[in-house]
């Protein structure tokens, strides 16, 4: 036994388990994204449908549509045995989607 106990435990690790956890993750993430969407467009054109509010739920849906390809991506590249690292335009794009959901949220209050 080691003396700190990090080999008993890198023994006993399922390599499974934390990619089906990241996979179940990115499902609740974009699950949420399209609450959000829908919850921003519906808000944008909640009395009457004017042109800045389809702006905004066309936005709103553009914003939906790539975080949920890069979402769809990573769950798609965490079924193989080896899955690869989120790639920096993958994980720009979902930090660019995350801030303009925010602004929305910040437009919609205003």
């Amino acid at each position: 036994m080691t003396g700190n106990g990090a080999g008993a435990a890198t023994a006993d690790r399922d390599p499974g388990l934390q990619p089906e956890r990241t996979r179940l993750a990115w499902r609740r993430t974009t699950l949420s994204a399209t609450v959000v969407a829908v919850l921003a467009g519906k808000q944008a054109i909640h009395d009457d449908v004017t042109a800045p509010g389809l702006v905004a739920a066309g936005l709103s849906a553009l914003v939906w549509v790539g975080f949920l390809a890069v979402g769809h991506r990573r769950i798609r590249s965490l079924e193989a045995a080896r899955p690869q690292a989120l790639s920096r335009r993958g994980a720009l794009l979902a930090a660019v989607c995350t801030v303009a959901f925010a602004g929305f949220a910040v437009g919609v209050l205003l």
